[in-house]
């Protein structure tokens, strides 16, 4: 059993990959079969597996969402009430809870058993920058 944290900074909005510092964490601990358990520590960014191949993909992911789920002062979103922490908050929230915080991935021969093209990555919800924690447990 083995545990690290890594710390993603991110800029704003989007998906940040870190497929490669798992995959290192995972060589480092030397285990030949196991679970990787992602975890955020976070209420509004969550995490996805997702396509690393085609940069269009997580264009056309961050479309959809702001448009599934629209900043606070939208007009459409006049219901929520939740508003303390800007225009953004909320709706991270919402999507969040429409993704995942923790994701468990198998391992076999020391390595991640990911597809060919799935890579692990941050999804941060709120506008301006953040530093993101995410744990990951090899067991």
């Amino acid at each position: 059993m083995a545990q690290t944290r890594l710390t993603i900074a991110t800029s704003g909005a989007g998906l940040y990959e870190f497929t490669e510092e798992a995959a290192d964490f995972v060589r480092r601990c030397k285990a030949e079969e196991g679970l990787l358990t992602v975890f955020v520590r976070h209420t509004s960014c969550s995490l996805i597996i997702q396509e690393n191949a085609d940069p269009d993909v997580q264009r056309d992911l961050q479309a959809f969402f702001r448009r599934l789920v629209p900043p606070s002062d939208d007009p459409s979103m006049g219901w929520i009430t939740h508003r303390l922490e800007g225009p953004d908050d909320m709706p991270a929230h919402i999507k969040a809870a429409l993704t995942q915080t923790s994701i468990g991935i198998p391992v076999a021969g020391g390595r991640m058993l990911l597809g060919t093209w799935q890579g692990i990555y941050l999804f941060e919800h709120r506008a301006r920058p953040h530093r993101r924690e995410v744990v990951l447990h090899l067991s």
